[in-house]
């Protein structure tokens, strides 16, 4: 397992708090309370990793905390020992805001026992209500059901209410200080690719870093890459990637290819090394080069000043975006084709939450039943029978989305890294073609993934927007991948570009506003590009939007699954609107 990025991974600090009062009740609850916090710890560290595979790890106070010294002991523990997350447990009445964790920048929540030996559920009221009233936001857990006082189970309300907030507050504590890597700048007028940089500073502590791309080309032509590894990565390309229809009029000759070949395969190198380092380069005598810029996620400009000379970067991005490449099974990598940063923003929150590879697309068109079946005179039935959304893109759709990866009953999925074998990268590989890029669209050439989504998956679409005036919006559509019939799919995919890879997906739709039907969802998009995980994630997505106060402007998440810190009730009775109003008064997250 190798280490990317620069800085220890965050740990989870539980905090056990306790009625202070000694000579009989600090003391009969000690075990109680301590038990409590070594259930939540062992739920958490059984359940949750990292993307990079690595186990969460949870730290236990020394001590229960009854009061203002035991509370700043605990604080000083997490500090030395890396917390990024702060879970508070008690199963009693506590000094509310004398134990209270104040540190403003790690997300935090309080689980109170509900058990009417002890009332944990007042002493949560009153936390929560201090927490509010100095202004720092917390979330609470309560759970539906009454417990006996020895009852050590955490019921499964409260257990995906935890795993929900520490899984969205690692996300936070693993993004602080990390950096967004722009190479090149802004592609053909995308705003997304004019990156902000206090957008990243101020809502998601993120520096910013930009390249421009002729540091690629010197590094090419300088050789500043690992030539033991070029050669291994030229080998397993031509032995992996099959090279697909060429439907340029004028072909470029067998020589050009050949260049093309060998220069994107560098140019994947050096997208990487320039995120992360590489060690290699300092043993050729290239120190400053080989030390990366911490880059958790990045993106290419690619067009035009680059794609109108030289080969584009759909391959790069895309075997970046994998979950696999010659070196073997690895975590995929969070690069956004066109240096979309909010896109690649977008897809660094799924990753995040999801420890999967992304996909990136365009959001590029709605197909009526009518339209298709003026078009191929089939009707949709299923999933699509009211329609559907082609997402499609040049680059950084990861040949993860190919779903040849499956779940233990053979439905097609996308996993975490660690648990893909080897069979299935091949299969990745079988059903993945490298069509020569059309140069109308790419006069350098270069070569793009050419594959179809197989199969049914849960997905979640999701895109950041920036709204002068308003600031950061997310926006969340969950709903289904589909497998439409061979005729359909070849006669509606020859309509665009059938040299890219295509996912069809239709939202779950609720009768309602942006959701009233699949047509009104791909209306109401607000940009060009979406960002899309396996699996439906939105309710964690709402969860950590609020813990970086961006306001929620769309979505299909069932209001039960809706959590929040508990002060954004105090902003009025709609979710919507309290959502904006909460995010509005509490401002950006480190600003």
């Amino acid at each position: 397992m190798t280490k990317r990025l620069i800085g220890r991974l965050p740990k989870v600090g539980i905090r056990p708090v306790i009625d202070g009062r000694e000579h009989g009740i600090r003391e009969s609850l000690e075990e109680q309370t301590m038990n409590m916090a070594r259930a939540t710890a062992r739920l958490i560290e059984e359940n949750l990793r990292f993307p990079s595979g690595e186990k969460v790890e949870c730290v236990i106070s020394d001590t229960t905390i009854g009061g203002i010294a035991d509370a700043a002991y605990c604080a000083d523990q997490f500090e030395r020992e890396g917390v990024g997350v702060s879970l508070t447990v008690t199963p009693c009445w506590c000094y509310g805001a004398e134990v209270m964790d104040t540190n403003p920048l790690i997300p935090k929540a309080v689980w109170g026992f509900n058990g009417t030996e002890r009332p944990g559920a007042v002493y949560l009221a009153s936390a929560l209500a201090g927490y509010s009233q100095k202004g720092l936001p917390a979330f609470g857990i309560y759970g539906r059901e009454v417990q006996d006082a020895d009852d050590q189970t955490i019921p499964q309300d409260v257990e995906e209410k935890i795993l929900r907030f520490v899984r969205a507050g690692l996300a936070v504590a693993q993004m602080k200080g990390k950096t967004y890597l722009s190479i090149g700048y802004t592609s053909m007028g995308i705003v997304g690719s004019t990156v902000n940089p206090d957008f990243f500073l101020d809502y998601l502590g993120m520096r910013t870093e930009f390249v421009d791309m002729t540091e690629i080309l010197r590094r090419i032509e300088q050789g500043i890459f690992d030539p033991d590894e070029y050669l291994r990565a030229l080998a397993w390309v031509k032995d992996n990637c099959k090279e697909g229809d060429d439907l340029n009029k004028k072909p470029s000759a067998p020589e050009r290819k050949t260049w093309e070949w060998e220069t994107v395969v560098k140019m994947t190198l050096i997208m990487r090394d320039l995120m992360i380092g590489n060690p290699k380069l300092a043993q050729m005598g290239f120190g400053e080069e080989s030390k990366g810029r911490n880059a958790i996620a990045g993106g290419f400009q690619g067009q035009r000043q680059w794609t109108d000379f030289y080969p584009n970067g759909d391959f790069s991005e895309t075997i970046l975006n994998t979950s696999f490449d010659w070196n073997g099974i690895r975590e995929a990598f969070v690069f956004a084709t066109e240096n979309d940063s909010l896109n690649g923003i977008s897809m660094l929150f799924g990753h995040l939450l999801t420890n999967t590879a992304q996909i990136f697309s365009d959001v590029r068109s709605y197909w009526s039943p009518e339209s298709v079946e003026r078009v191929t005179g089939s009707k949709l039935t299923g999933l699509a029978a009211g329609g559907f959304i082609h997402l499609i893109n040049s680059g950084s759709t990861t040949l993860d989305a190919t779903a040849q990866q499956k779940d233990n009953q053979g439905n097609p999925v996308m996993k975490p890294w660690w648990e893909i074998s080897e069979k299935e990268v091949s299969e990745c590989l079988a059903h993945t073609k490298w069509c020569p890029g059309i140069l109308e669209y790419f006069r350098g050439g270069g070569f793009s993934s050419q594959f179809k989504t197989a199969g049914q998956m849960p997905v979640t679409m999701s895109r950041i927007n920036l709204v002068k005036g308003q600031g950061p919006v997310l926006q969340i559509a969950e709903g289904w991948t589909v497998e439409l019939p061979e005729n359909v799919h070849k006669l509606i995919d020859k309509r665009t570009d059938p040299t890219w890879p295509t996912t069809w997906f239709v939202p779950r739709t609720n009768g309602k506003g942006a959701f009233k039907d699949v047509y009104s969802v791909m209306d109401k998009w607000g940009a060009n590009h979406g960002a899309i995980s396996y699996g439906h994630i939105g309710a964690d997505l709402i969860t950590l939007a609020s813990m970086f106060r961006i306001p929620v402007c769309m979505h299909n998440v069932p209001e039960d699954k809706l959590f929040r810190p508990s002060t954004w009730d105090g902003f009025g009775s709609d979710p919507e609107g309290s959502d904006y109003r909460a995010c509005a008064d509490f401002g950006p997250l480190y600003h």
